[in-house]
């Protein structure tokens, strides 16, 4: 792939990060909530935040290991969250991660996205499963998940550590066959 992919859905357009959107990023990762409910998020999120996360998202789509989308709504081309996949070309499965901002929670949006993205990812990469994860304490995560297909396949008792604190992760993910049986 050279050119970086741009998925449009009926309210979002999913596209690439890039340094005008940093003071949107910042104003809207810098927020404890979101800090507190994503593995990878610190607080406070910084402007060197933001700027290492487009470099990732570059580099990633640059070696084929990720693929890292900004999320802006249509209607006003506002940046509301981001979502990416973390290829295993090796096992030929992505792992979905994504955030959006807190004014733009319980609108539905994330599980926009994460729909687009598995489609995107069965159509256009040729992946056979999908991966995802969440914190226990952010059950709406795992509603977007079973929003979007995905069936939970485990739960991982007391492993994430953050902020000295330990939580189980729940695991999701949906194989091309499974998503083949309910969009073919």
């Amino acid at each position: 792939m050279d050119e970086f992919p741009k998925i449009e859905t009926e309210r979002l357009v999913l596209g690439k990060l890039k340094a005008a959107d940093i003071p949107a990023i910042v104003k809207h990762a810098s927020n404890k909530s979101i800090s507190d409910f994503t593995l990878n998020l610190p607080f406070p999120y910084s402007e060197k935040d933001a700027i290492y996360w487009i470099n990732l998202a570059n580099q990633g789509f640059k070696d084929g290991t990720n693929i890292i989308f900004g999320i802006k709504r249509k209607s006003d081309n506002q940046f509301i969250g981001g979502i990416g996949l973390t290829i295993a070309r090796r096992f030929n499965r992505a792992e979905i991660g994504y955030w959006i901002a807190e004014p733009f929670w319980r609108k539905g949006y994330a599980t926009e996205a994460t729909k687009s993205i598995i489609k995107y990812g069965f159509e256009h990469l040729d992946l056979n499963k999908f991966t995802s994860s969440y914190l226990a304490k952010n059950p709406a995560s795992g509603k977007v998940m079973e929003k979007s297909g995905m069936t939970k396949e485990g739960e991982l008792k007391e492993h994430i550590r953050k902020a000295s604190e330990y939580h189980d992760l729940i695991v999701f993910g949906l194989t091309k066959e499974q998503f083949e049986k309910t969009n073919g």
